[in-house]
């Protein structure tokens, strides 16, 4: 099983997302043929480049940051390149604890996949925000003290201070774990299972008859004979 990683962070919460999926994924023995950094501004023939290297595997993980709703253009080019490959998206965004949110993120982002590409999962959570944001709050706020939703903006940039958090990382690289082994693990699972069911009676008969003697299920003895 390999994989690619392609990632556009611009505050550093996504990149450090994609480092727990690719050691998660490592870790399980999958082997990366391909990893790199996609900036905002990238040109058409760096987003082919990094297509071109990304399509070597045979899945492709895909790391963006929520720009105003969706991903930025550059990983928009990059997913409409992905001919014929499985998928993984993980993102962050400034907004969390919303599932229904974050699915209205992916589906935007999934627009832009090839046609013939496979979206094999993805994932999301919450990331901080620069102090440039909370000071433009902070001054929204000064300005309408009592606007509701300046308060809100205000509080949510607090809560999401600290994210991502190791819960959300190891979240997230469950995730990726699922979408990209899960496949192979079930087609392992089924073999196992019709490997005992039909050839471990045709084994136990043959142990029998060329001389072996169980000592206990799935311990066997050669008696010498």
């Amino acid at each position: 099983m390999t994989c690619s990683l392609v990632v556009n962070s611009k505050s550093g919460n996504t990149r450090m997302v994609s480092g727990a999926i690719k050691r998660a994924l490592q870790a399980a023995g999958v082997d990366f043929v391909h990893a790199a950094a996609l900036s905002d501004d990238a040109d058409a023939d760096q987003v082919a480049l990094e297509a071109q290297g990304a399509c070597a595997a045979d899945t492709v993980l895909v790391g963006f940051w929520c720009d105003k709703g969706a991903c930025t253009p550059s990983v928009a080019a990059l997913l409409s390149a992905l001919h014929g490959k499985r998928v993984f998206l993980f993102g962050t965004c400034g907004f969390g604890a919303d599932q229904s949110y974050y699915q209205q993120i992916i589906d935007r982002v999934t627009s832009n996949l090839a046609g013939d590409a496979e979206l094999a999962g993805w994932a999301m959570c919450q990331g901080k925000m620069g102090p440039a944001v909370k000071q433009r709050y902070e001054a929204m706020l000064e300005q309408d003290p009592d606007n509701a939703r300046y308060k809100m903006l205000l509080d949510n940039w607090v809560a999401a201070k600290d994210h991502p958090t190791k819960e959300d990382l190891d979240n997230m690289a469950a995730a990726a774990k699922k979408a990209v082994l899960g496949a192979s693990l079930l087609m392992g699972g089924l073999i196992g299972r019709w490997f005992r069911a039909r050839m471990r009676p045709k084994w136990d008969g043959l142990s029998g008859w060329a001389g072996f003697r169980k000592m206990r299920p799935g311990i066997c003895l050669w008696n010498g004979t």
